[in-house]
């Protein structure tokens, strides 16, 4: 490869020095750029990133320092500080002035635009210009400039204006490259919408006939319904009224003045209801998961391939040939996992190459290579048996016959028997009156139990283990009985003291004994095995709360330049006449004002946002609808219905049924082969440790991490290193996405193309290998 400018050379080396993690600082140890470049394939491999980039070495350190983890740190606070200037600007919760806010930010777009410059100085020119989403910040960058200018122009003509930009600032966070996630997962929502409209289409084919039906049932009767207002007499009413009694937020209330006319009415409800709350919605949940499901199914066979064909490239980079076949020699494989993943220790380095390496050559073949990304993906816990401090400052007390017994009785399951029991009973007396005498002595006797047991581990199994940086359950369990300790003695003092109890005081006393319950996880090994579960299928949940903010902050910014002002909340003592009809007289004698929901108002982010969030969860949400509407106009309600319709229809459903199938696939047993394949080997090497052989049975002993240097909790026998898969044993989302689809894909060995690739559609067959766990 050729090489740099002398004037180049000094500030990209010095720039791939900082960023290419573990990378040696003298001259004749860094890694050359055949070196540098694989392992940017590797590690685009590994986490699953789509990302062209030119291969020439300038261009290559420009895309380490891309990636770095500063600069993603760096864009996603620009797009956080962005996106929170909705806080500051009128309507605002905490006001600012407005230069103080453009600033602000012009400051963001300065940001937005510098990622965007970088990004195309690392990929080609002609990819990047053809790239929707780059020309997509590019617009929305200068949109948000034209109105900045207006805005300000006219503000200093003191003109209100509406800063209609405002609604595009969740486009910084879906289109850089950071949010790949939430980018496919709208992606996947986007080619699921024409299936999805012929199902919605009949659906409100169903409502508008009933409706039309209601009408001419009850329409002539002139029922009234228990507000006083006409029944069923307007059409658009009629079908706003049905359309919320699907979501069962407004029943049984809209049947009973029929009801109450002639109970054979009932019979038009109970039919409406089965029809639409059950089939109907059922239907649509069916239709929605199965055609996202398929359309993501098809995204994550597209990363399957790109992510072999960058391994392909990686390998290229690297071979040399040894006899008749292109090999990777085992020195080079070394620096480069070292290179890829500094963070691993030498022994799960060694573990691995173990693994690719089966017939104990010099060299790495294609195959065992083409696995190393899902070798990386998987979670492998080194574990170094270890002395206890009081065996070698105190070893004939430590190895005494009663020390011994003390051990021998703590990792016995009956100790952790015993103190569930005691949570237990601690549960009991918690419940019950804390005024009387017998009851509040008996929190110091629990208090003295729980310290007690602390110490009794601590004496048993390694403190330095116990209170290893990512030993949660530890830390917890210590906190929370420590914390308790203190709460409990001050309430203590200043009882005996003035005789007066801090309410404060009682109630982090109160909160903390009911925190201690939780405690009861530990003990139970499926509560275990499902917080485990959660624990790993949370990056997943995680881009679906990205993609409901996205949503959130649309609709809360569209419902503040609607709403804004039109609703007010006044403190219960106020003596304004509108005070009880929420600052509106049109209001007044409503379900809205009756219902006190004058602080459910968009008069800023935050009141927006929880608007946003009762009406995800339904109950009286054609309330907060109408209520909005009176104060502007009946239009207003195809707002909330709109809302309920992206929410609560499509995107909660998706979420829902995803969930449950991700949860379904990380709580079964099964492994792929690429674990199955590091297991063997660490079975064969006879350093196995399963979860069942640890020392204790309860959780927050064996709370797993991921640092170099483990005891085995106290087990002096253990000698040497030991391994085990994690269970949350996936490091990225999209391992864990081609976990879930990888039973499905056929299996060849060609790589396709690159144009091949991007055209795939969820129709096509699948004519080549995006599972990399059977290579070799």
């Amino acid at each position: 490869m050729e090489k740099m400018s002398e004037a180049k050379s000094n500030s990209e080396s010095n720039a791939g020095n900082a960023i290419v993690p573990g990378m040696p600082s003298s001259e004749e140890e860094r890694p050359d750029e055949d070196l540098l470049l694989a392992a940017a394939y590797v590690y685009d491999a590994q986490y699953n990133r789509n990302i062209p980039f030119e291969t020439s070495p300038q261009a290559v350190r420009l895309y380490y320092f891309y990636n770095h983890w500063a600069m993603q740190v760096a864009t996603y606070f620009f797009i956080l500080v962005d996106l929170s200037l909705a806080l500051f600007e009128d309507p605002a919760a905490y006001p600012l002035p407005f230069l103080v806010t453009a600033l602000v930010e012009v400051m963001c777009l300065v940001a937005f635009f510098s990622r965007l410059v970088h990004f195309s100085r690392v990929t080609p020119r002609n990819l990047f210009w053809k790239d929707t989403k780059n020309i997509c910040v590019m617009v929305t960058i200068m949109l948000n400039l034209i109105d900045l200018i207006i805005c300000g122009a006219l503000s200093i003509a003191q003109i209100r204006t509406i800063r209609w930009t405002r609604v595009l600032r969740p486009i910084y966070l879906v289109n850089f490259a950071e949010s790949r996630q939430i980018r496919r997962a709208f992606r996947s929502i986007r080619n699921t919408l024409p299936e999805i409209l012929y199902v919605f289409l009949l659906f409100m084919f169903s409502v508008l006939a009933f409706s039309l039906m209601a009408m001419k049932l009850f329409g002539s009767r002139k029922l009234k319904t228990a507000e006083g207002e006409p029944y069923f007499e307007n059409y658009l009413e009629g079908v706003f009224n049905l359309y919320v009694l699907v979501t069962t937020a407004n029943s049984p209330d809209v049947m009973m003045p029929a009801y109450d006319y002639n109970r054979w009415y009932s019979i038009f409800f109970i039919a409406y209801i089965i029809l639409n709350t059950y089939i109907f919605m059922s239907v649509f949940l069916a239709v929605v998961y199965n055609n996202y499901r398929k359309h993501l199914k098809n995204e994550i066979r597209k990363l399957a391939y790109m992510k072999r064909r960058k391994m392909v490239e990686a390998f290229n980079a690297l071979k040399v040939k040894e006899g008749t076949e292109f090999v990777i020699p085992e020195g080079r494989w070394k620096h480069l996992v070292k290179l890829v993943a500094p963070d691993i220790s030498n022994s799960h380095r060694e573990l691995l190459l173990r693994v690719s390496n089966d017939a104990k050559t010099n060299y790495v073949g294609k195959e065992a290579f083409l696995r190393l990304a899902d070798l990386l993906n998987i979670k492998v816990i080194t574990m170094k048996a270890r002395m206890h401090p009081l065996e070698s400052w105190l070893p004939y007390l430590y190895k005494s016959t009663l020390s011994r017994f003390i051990h021998k009785v703590v990792r016995h399951k009956g100790f952790v028997y015993a103190f569930d029991v005691i949570i237990l009973v601690n549960a009991i007396f918690i419940a019950l009156d804390d005024k009387s005498p017998l009851i509040a002595n008996a929190e110091w006797v629990f208090l003295t139990l729980y310290i007690l047991e602390i110490l009794l581990k601590l004496y048993t199994y390694d403190p330095r283990t116990f209170f290893a940086k990512n030993q949660f359950w530890n830390w917890f369990d210590t906190f929370i009985i420590v914390a308790a300790l203190i709460a409990t003695s001050v309430n203590a003092g200043l009882k005996s003291a003035s005789q007066y109890n801090s309410q404060q005081v009682l109630d982090i006393v109160f909160i903390l004994r009911v925190l201690r319950l939780i405690r009861i996880i530990d003990s139970v090994q499926r509560f275990r095995v499902i917080v485990n579960t959660l624990i790993n299928i949370l990056p997943t949940m995680l881009t679906f709360c990205g993609l409901i903010l996205v949503i959130y902050y649309v609709f809360a910014v569209v419902g503040m330049e609607i709403f804004s002002g039109k609703i007010r909340f006044f403190p219960v003592n106020s003596t304004d006449p509108l005070a009880h009809s929420c600052g509106a007289a049109v209001l007044k004698d409503s379900v809205f004002a009756r219902s006190k929901y004058c602080r459910n108002n968009f008069n800023d982010i935050a009141s927006s946002f929880i608007v946003l969030v009762e009406l995800t969860v339904v109950n009286q949400w054609h309330v907060l609808a109408t209520g909005f509407s009176l104060v502007t106009h009946p239009a207003a309600k195809l707002y909330f219905i709109a809302f309920h319709v992206v929410i609560v229809i499509m995107i909660i459903n998706i979420f829902v049924a995803f969930i449950l199938e991700a949860f379904f696939v990380e709580y079964s047993l099964e492994k792929s082969e690429v674990e199955t394949a590091i297991e063997k080997k660490i079975q064969e090497l006879g350093m196995a440790v399963q979860e069942e052989d640890l020392s204790s049975g309860n959780l927050v002993d064996n709370m797993e991490h991921g640092e170099n240097n483990i005891s085995h909790f106290g087990d002096t026998s253990q000698k040497g290193l030991m391994f085990r898969i994690a269970s949350n044993r996936y490091r990225t989302v999209d391992a864990l996405l081609q976990r879930m689809f990888e039973s499905e894909m056929p299996l060849e060995d060609e790589v396709p193309e690159i144009d091949e690739i991007l055209n795939l559609s969820p129709n096509d067959i699948y004519i080549h290998n995006p599972n990399f766990n059977t290579a070799g």
